[in-house]
C-alpha cells in the first residue's frame, strides 16, 4: 500500500485558503470560549486513501470510519477534530460546544447530519466568507497532537494618539461645557489668559492647542 493510504495529513496549508481561514477562525473562537485542549486529526485525503477508509468495515476488517466516498476532505475543505487530555479522544460534550461555535461561523458540522453523525467532522464549501462581526485576530496556533493547546498570539500594539490641528469638536454637549468650566476656572486663578476661553466659546479652538492649554494648565498648577 502507498503510503499515502495509511498516512493521515494533518497539514493545515494543505486545504483550500477558505478552509484553512474558516478553520483557523473556528480555533480562535474555540480558544475564547476556553476550549484549547482540542487539535487536528486529518485534513486533505487522497483519492486513494479515501478508498481504503471505506473498505474499513465493508470488505476489510475493523470499524466503519467513513460513510461516503464523495468526501471534502478530497476536496481540500474539511478538517477533523480530536479532544486532548484530560478528556476522551471524542468527548461528546466538548465536541458539542465545538459544533454550536461552527454554526455560528457558517461552518459544516458532521454532528447536524441525520443518520451518519460524525461530530469530529468540520467542513466548508469553496465560497465560504468569513461571517460579519468576525476577524482573525492575531496567529492562531492549530495544533495537530495532543500535546500541544490551542493559542491566540496578539501582538501588543500601542495606540497611536493622532492629533489633527482641526478646529475641536468634541461632539458632547457635556464634554464642551466641562471644558469650557476647566478652561474658565485657570482663567479666574490667572493661569491663562481669557483669550483662550474665548475662542473655546467661538469654536476657534484647535485641538492640539487645547491639549497644549492642558498640559500647560497642569504643569503651572504642580508648581
Amino acid at each position: 500500500m502507498s503510503a499515502s493510504v495509511n498516512t493521515t495529513c494533518r497539514n493545515l496549508a494543505e486545504l483550500l485558503p477558505e478552509a484553512q481561514t474558516a478553520c483557523r477562525l473556528l480555533f480562535q473562537e474555540c480558544f475564547k470560549a476556553g476550549i484549547k485542549n482540542i487539535f487536528i486529526t486529518e485534513t486533505y485525503r487522497s483519492l486513494e486513501r479515501q478508498n481504503y477508509l471505506s473498505a474499513q468495515g465493508r470488505t476489510r476488517l475493523g470499524q466503519i470510519v467513513t460513510w461516503t466516498l464523495n468526501s471534502n476532505h478530497k476536496s481540500r475543505l474539511a478538517w477533523d477534530i480530536a479532544v486532548g487530555p484530560p478528556q476522551s479522544l471524542y468527548e461528546v460534550t466538548t465536541l458539542n460546544r465545538i459544533g454550536v461555535i461552527a454554526r455560528k461561523l457558517g461552518i459544516t458540522w458532521g454532528g447536524d447530519w441525520v443518520g451518519s453523525i460524525d461530530r469530529p467532522h468540520f467542513e466548508v464549501k469553496s465560497n465560504w466568507k468569513m461571517p460579519n462581526g468576525y476577524k482573525l485576530e492575531g496567529q492562531v496556533i492549530v495544533p495537530s497532537n495532543s500535546k500541544l493547546q490551542v493559542q491566540l498570539i496578539v501582538e501588543d500594539k500601542k495606540e497611536e494618539i493622532k492629533v489633527s490641528n482641526t478646529n475641536w469638536n468634541p461632539g458632547s454637549p457635556t464634554m464642551k461645557t466641562e471644558t469650557e468650566n476647566y478652561l474658565a476656572q485657570a482663567v479666574k486663578d490667572g493661569i491663562i489668559q481669557a483669550s483662550h476661553l474665548k475662542d473655546l466659546q467661538s469654536g476657534a479652538m484647535t485641538t492640539d492647542r487645547l491639549i497644549g492649554l492642558y498640559i500647560t494648565i497642569q504643569q503651572r498648577r504642580s508648581k
